[in-house]
């Protein structure tokens, strides 16, 4: 049992031995008077009680002034002394510090000095006591009580902050999902798809070799595709206690560069490519999000630019990636080069986004398409770590 609830069931006993002890005497009082007013007084009093809820403070004078009523007809311990002290505890309970002090203050004056008056000595100080008393259990229910409000109040905020952080979490491993499902998967479907076109063409044209080629391709384009989505599948599942997870495969970077680029000599279109700088090993994200950008725009030149070659450039600094990769195709805008509903350029903005980099994507001038990218080495959120 806490130390409010010590308090509280303290200052109760306390009350019902005062109560026992002298409410006898002022009931044999009373008989003895035998006025209707040392009935009638306490009657008024205690039936006031019922609005205590809604009227605390107009209740605590109703009884203290019945009280001082009583108190001058001759109880020294008048019969309303216990409704005096359930509405100061009341009033303590229910209203702020200010209102508790100015009525507690009030209500002890008014007993204390009616008590001196008519009884001098210790039977004042007696009832003040007891009125302090009450003030005070009022007080401290009223701060257990807010305590206990804002303990749950913290609770039910950390509860929320915990799922909201579920959620954003949850939102964020869906997203990246998403962009390698459409990056590493949406690559190899679109060599295929041009394969197939190709195929289909060479079959009208009964070139059976080049036909073959093209099956060929698009045989090791589909298996490629397949070990990636069951590469990507596998972060969705949750791993079982009887199964042993299998190593992780690698994370593409730039030295698979030189392999993405025979898959798009394979599909037709031949890429160039041209180094500045002192080539190095860099960050395993820099790395991945540069091979993802290169990836989905070669990807995109071969399906939307309609031409045969490309140039891969690629910049290295102390402190960044640099990266572009250009074609000479048919002037198009940037809204082309997605398919309805495609991601191609927005996951690109959002890889490069989540280091800190900027990336440009649109026609250029003298003609085709221009992406560039310029990854820092040092990706954002990493300071201080």
């Amino acid at each position: 049992m806490g130390r409010p609830e010590l308090l509280l069931l303290s200052a109760v006993t306390a009350m019902v031995l005062f109560a026992v002890v002298t409410i006898p005497a002022d009931i044999r009082h009373a008989l003895s008077s035998r006025q209707p007013l040392d009935w009638a007084v306490p009657a008024v009093v205690y039936a006031a009680l019922v609005a205590r809820r809604r009227f605390p403070v107009g209740i605590a004078a109703v009884a203290v002034v019945g009280s001082v009523v009583l108190i001058a007809d001759g109880m020294s311990y008048p019969l309303t002394l216990p409704a005096v002290f359930y509405a100061l505890y009341s009033v303590a309970l229910d209203s702020g510090p200010g209102w508790t002090l100015a009525v507690g203050v009030t209500v002890k004056a008014a007993l204390l000095s009616a008590s001196l008056i008519t009884h001098p000595g210790i039977t004042g100080f007696v009832i003040l006591l007891w009125a302090a008393l009450a003030v005070t259990t009022g007080s401290a229910s009223r701060s257990h009580r807010a305590y206990v409000a804002e303990v749950e109040e913290r609770a039910r905020h950390a509860e929320q902050d915990r799922e909201d952080e579920a959620i954003r979490r949850v939102a964020e491993e869906r997203l990246r999902i998403a962009r390698e499902l459409h990056d590493a998967v949406g690559h190899h479907v679109a060599l295929i798809n041009v394969q197939a076109g190709a195929l289909a063409c060479l079959i009208e044209d009964e070139d059976l070799i080049q036909a073959m080629e093209s099956v060929a391709h698009i045989q090791r384009a589909s298996g490629e595709a397949l070990e990636e989505l069951q590469l990507t599948v596998g972060l969705l599942r949750d791993p079982g206690a009887a199964e042993q997870a299998e190593p992780a495969d690698p994370v593409p970077g730039l030295d698979l560069l030189e392999e993405l680029i025979c898959t798009f000599a394979d599909a037709g279109l031949r890429v160039t490519r041209e180094v500045t700088g002192q080539a190095r090993p860099l960050p395993e994200a820099v790395e991945l999000t540069a091979y993802r950008i290169i990836q989905e725009s070669l990807t995109n030149t071969r399906k939307h630019a309609d031409c045969d070659s490309a140039v891969l450039r690629l910049g290295y600094t102390p402190g960044a990636l640099s990266l572009a990769v250009e074609d000479e195709g048919k002037q198009v805008t940037e809204s082309s080069r997605h398919t309805p509903g495609g991601h191609g350029i927005v996951g690109m903005r959002e890889r490069v986004a989540a280091l800190g980099g900027r990336l440009s994507a649109g026609p250029r001038p003298e003609g085709g398409y221009r992406v560039f990218a310029e990854l820092p080495l040092r990706v954002a959120g990493s300071e201080g770590t």
